[in-house]
């Protein structure tokens, strides 16, 4: 049997205005661009971008070849999760750069202070620290409790 390796995941956001979002991405979650390639047009073809230690790849939209970002679709079916220090604090400096609250941070069942936001592309993320240690047995058992009322 031939095997086969996986060796990273990488994200690949597909945005409308790349170049925004990469200084987006700069100023609200601290990335740094590792390269980028852009077209005589302008259009920005391929950038690597790094967040804490996680490559995020992204592109402008090439609608002639079927790729468009969450502008375009009118939503995402996807969000990213940045696990940090301070979640409050992480979430109001992506909303000073230009992101809106979709879900205020809580302290959630599952052992973390989380909430989410929309970035201006359309991206989603969800933004959260761990305030306690929780089992998987216990987190099972807490998430049965909420969903019973």
């Amino acid at each position: 049997m031939t095997q086969y390796a996986v060796h990273e995941v990488y994200p690949y956001l597909r945005v409308k205005r790349a170049a925004e979002a990469i200084e987006f991405y700069k100023t609200a979650f601290g990335a740094s661009e590792l390269f980028r390639l852009v077209e005589p047009s302008g259009r920005v073809g391929h950038c690597e971008i790094r967040i804490g230690t996680t490559t995020l790849m992204l592109s402008d939209e090439y609608p002639e070849m079927d790729i468009v970002g969450p502008e375009t679709l009118r939503g995402t079916t996807f969000s990213i999760h940045l696990h940090v220090d301070n979640a409050d604090a992480w979430i109001a400096r992506a909303v000073a750069a230009g992101a809106v609250v979709t879900r205020p941070a809580t302290d959630a069942f599952y052992g973390e202070r989380s909430g989410s936001v929309r970035d201006p592309f359309g991206h989603e993320w969800l933004i959260g620290h761990q305030i306690e240690e929780v089992s998987y047995e216990e987190m099972q058992r807490r998430y049965t409790a909420l969903m019973n009322g």
